[in-house]
């Protein structure tokens, strides 16, 4: 049905909702009644939020009613910006363009004390005349047991902001480039303050949404509790997120309906990933956004299942795409070990990778291991020499290269030398960490901006694995499929891992319907051919989901049933934790 020549659109959801148990508001009038009362004196939030305008309008809905309400700011209890800036230094990385290290620092080490126990003690001898509100990141920290409104931000839409000029980080006026920035972002802002909102997330009696300037979507914390118990028992899918990028492609622009076609390419479709992706819930046509750590935090157990005990609310597994098409190849990379990611980033796992090709055309290759003369000192020589005199490399004398095959799982475990080469689109199936490429030849050009994209040549010697050579490459990171019949019209492919990646990769092909048990794992799935598929889980619970959108079954599902509604085979892919990692 999808032939590599085809250019027309297939139906593709960018933005997929879930429906709420219970409902959705969009009108201060009400927020502001659910403040009163609840006796909310605490809006907490995250970074990026413009405070101006909904702290505007809660205060005009409450002179409506002739009450005197007061704000105060939670920055006015920080500590000096100097004094913050001594104590995340440490896991900025100092002149490292790219990489810090995720901080354990918590929110309440930004604020000082003297002044945090002063608004508390404002707090405690509020009196009926004026209502007291604090807001702002922190604003929970001073009643420890009362309710709480938080105002979350989607993050992409405050990489958007930042993009714009119109957020900064946490607790920081200076102003500096974009990269600084999402570095902070990545290792201090999004980690202290992750563990500030998993802290009080029984706490939050009313969730808002306001990444846009004219609305305030708005849910109570026992519907959002309840919408996302359903969730973790049957399915999700988070909304995608799209990025250009020095080396992207067409297939995306091409093929996905509702995608803006004013961006150049598209390098990155981020499809399932934690750290960055929302979820978005609706009712009656109004649609409110959270952070999928929303619902790790609340229902981990749930969603992992087994995996629960080894990654807490971390999930662990990343689907997303890597489009070439028309484009470019990707830089010659690999990735850091285990012990690397943990001592120099602070990271819990990994970035095991593997490419699975969806589509392709002409002579795209996969870049993947070394020659089998490979001489580490000589390819480091020629790297850097090419890196100061910006000359290129005829990077297969040392790299092999494989003609890319539809369908085919390639395997890359940390260590290992690859990169998707023109005219693919790969799904990336891989453990969710995702900064952490080292490049070490990015075919001597200049990144969107003009200027040179830096290169990790030292931290990739450190990683490298230089038996993963020559035959070797052949023999154990080209998935060799198993195929299991299930029954006259359908079958399971076993596209088997490497030893060193914890998750595990299936195949399934059905004319009709398959069933398929859980046993405890969540199940992140993707059509990657035909049509469309309708789930229906035990719980009876029916979606359908159409060609190359990525979605999830939670462990505690237990079971489901994927229909074929298209007139070809479909084909699903299937991955999960292995069980004997957990």
């Amino acid at each position: 049905m999808y032939s590599n020549t085809q250019t027309t659109s297939f139906q593709y959801d960018i933005l997929p909702t879930f429906p709420v148990q219970g409902k959705l508001s969009n009108s201060y009038h009400e927020l502001v009644d659910h403040l009163i009362q609840n006796h909310i004196h605490c809006i907490d939030g995250f970074v990026g939020i413009n405070w101006e305008t909904p702290v505007q309008h809660i205060q005009q809905e409450f002179v409506k009613r002739g009450l005197t309400v007061r704000f105060v700011s939670m920055e006015t209890a920080l500590l000096p910006e100097e004094a913050i800036e001594e104590k995340v230094a440490p896991y900025l990385g100092g002149d490292d363009p790219l990489f810090g290290k995720k901080t354990p620092l918590e929110l309440i080490t930004y604020f000082d004390t003297v002044k945090l126990a002063a608004l508390q003690k404002m707090l405690n001898q509020a009196t009926d005349s004026e209502y007291l509100i604090f807001y702002g990141p922190g604003a929970a920290l001073l009643d420890t047991s009362g309710p709480v409104m938080y105002i979350d931000l989607p993050k992409n839409v405050l990489i958007q902001r930042m993009r714009a000029g119109l957020a900064g980080n946490l607790a920081c006026a200076k102003q500096t480039s974009q990269k600084e920035l999402y570095k902070r972002y990545y290792f201090v802002d999004w980690e202290l303050l992750n563990r500030h909102k998993r802290a009080i997330v029984s706490r939050v009696e009313i969730l808002a949404d306001q990444q846009s300037a004219e609305n305030l979507p708005w849910i109570l914390g026992n519907d959002l509790k309840a919408t996302l118990h359903v969730m973790s028992k049957n399915y999700f899918r988070v909304k995608p997120t799209f990025e250009p990028g020095v080396w992207g492609g067409q297939w995306m622009k091409e093929h996905l309906t509702g995608i803006d076609q004013q961006v150049k390419n598209y390098a990155w479709s981020f499809e399932m990933i934690v750290p960055e992706n929302g979820i978005l819930l609706e009712n009656k046509g109004l649609v409110l956004e959270i952070s999928f750590d929303q619902l790790m935090f609340q229902e981990s157990s749930n969603v992992l299942g087994a995996a629960q005990p080894r990654f807490d609310v971390e999930f662990p597994i990343r689907f997303n795409f890597l489009d070439t098409f028309a484009g470019g190849n990707l830089s010659i990379q690999c990735h850091p070990s285990p012990s690397y990611a943990k001592a120099e980033f602070g990271e819990n796992f990994t970035q095991d990778e593997s490419y699975y090709v969806v589509d392709r055309k002409g002579d795209a290759q996969v870049y993947l291991g070394f020659q089998e003369d490979i001489d580490a000192d000589n390819f480091r020589t020629v790297l850097e020499e090419s890196f100061h005199t910006g000359q290129p490399i005829a990077i297969d004398k040392y790299v092999q290269k494989f003609d890319s095959q539809k369908h085919q799982l390639y395997l890359i475990p940390h260590g290992t030398v690859h990169s998707s080469g023109t005219n693919n689109l790969v799904l990336e199936i891989s453990a969710t960490p995702y900064n952490y490429t080292f490049k070490m030849y990015d075919w001597v050009r200049p990144d969107l901006d003009g200027k040179p994209r830096p290169l990790n040549i030292d931290r990739a010697f450190a990683n490298l694995n230089f038996n993963r050579k020559g035959d070797v490459v052949k023999d154990t990171l080209l998935s060799k499929p198993a195929v299991y019949t299930i029954d006259t019209q359908a079958s399971k492919i076993h596209l088997p891992t490497h030893e060193d990646h914890f998750y595990d990769v299936y195949r399934y092909e059905f004319a009709d319907e398959v069933k398929i048990e859980t046993k405890g794992q969540c199940h992140i799935m993707m059509l990657v051919e035909g049509e469309a598929v309708e789930l229906t889980t035990a719980n009876g619970m029916k979606k359908t989901f159409h060609y190359a959108e990525t979605f999830a079954i939670p462990a505690a599902a237990h079971s489901y049933s994927l229909r074929n509604l298209g007139t070809v085979q479909a084909k699903v892919i299937q991955s999960f934790v292995k069980d004997h990692k957990c």
